[in-house]
């Protein structure tokens, strides 16, 4: 499928991000309650992307795999990156004034949860739901 990409420099850009991936989880025939866990963890990744991040890039696309349909959105920045992954996947550990669930109940929302990130190298999240 044709992957979208656009670019999370500023708040318009999670707000377009929002919008991208509801359109593609709509058009994937989700139902609303997974159009709705999807639409937040790619609000919250897109909200990290651009304030931890320091800003990057959001590409979303329609899958096919293995007779399933999809919804897979990827966030890539260049930003600092993250030290201990698993202590910030954990539920409340944040490394700013954020509660501390954007990461942990990001993985929960969605079926795939990949996060890629070493200190000074960024982070790539990619996140995908399944269609039931």
């Amino acid at each position: 499928m044709t992957e979208q990409e656009l670019s999370i420099t500023a708040n318009d850009g999670v707000v377009l991000a929002r919008q991208l991936v509801r359109s593609l989880a709509q058009e994937c025939r989700l139902s609303l309650v997974e159009q709705t866990k999807l639409v937040t963890a790619a609000s919250e990744l897109a909200r990290n992307t651009l304030i931890y991040g320091g800003g990057g890039t959001m590409t979303a696309a329609l899958i096919s795999e293995r007779g399933r349909r999809g919804v897979r959105v990827a966030f890539v920045d260049h930003g600092p990156g993250i030290e201990d992954i698993d202590l910030a996947l954990t539920d409340g550990w944040t490394s700013g004034n954020g509660m501390g669930l954007g990461l942990s109940g990001s993985r929960r929302l969605v079926d795939d949860f990949l996060l890629d990130s070493a200190p000074g190298q960024g982070t790539t999240v990619t996140i995908t739901k399944w269609a039931r």
